[in-house]
């Protein structure tokens, strides 16, 4: 069964769905998985440069999804925006 977590909110007010299951673009494509490599972000609420590479829609940034983004790219993007709310 495919699992959606809530949005990520930044302490700045950037947004994005991460997301990890069988059902996602995400390493390893499995449920519940103890560790994940690389996540599905969606639909950020703006560009954001470290993470364009992987957009499946790089002309519609926040209408897209982005995937098998590393760990290390994930948690850039949320120190580069103060951190989780």
């Amino acid at each position: 069964m495919l699992k959606i977590r809530k949005l990520l909110i930044c302490k700045d007010g950037f947004e994005m769905s991460v997301q990890a299951s069988s059902g996602h673009y995400c390493t390893p494509r499995i449920d519940d998985a103890d560790f994940y490599t690389a996540y599905e972000i969606g639909f950020p609420s703006q560009k954001e440069s470290l993470i364009m590479k992987y957009a499946e829609e790089k002309k519609r940034p926040t209408e897209t999804v982005y995937g098998y983004v590393p760990t290390e790219i994930v948690c850039k993007v949320i120190k580069k925006h103060g951190g989780l709310k």
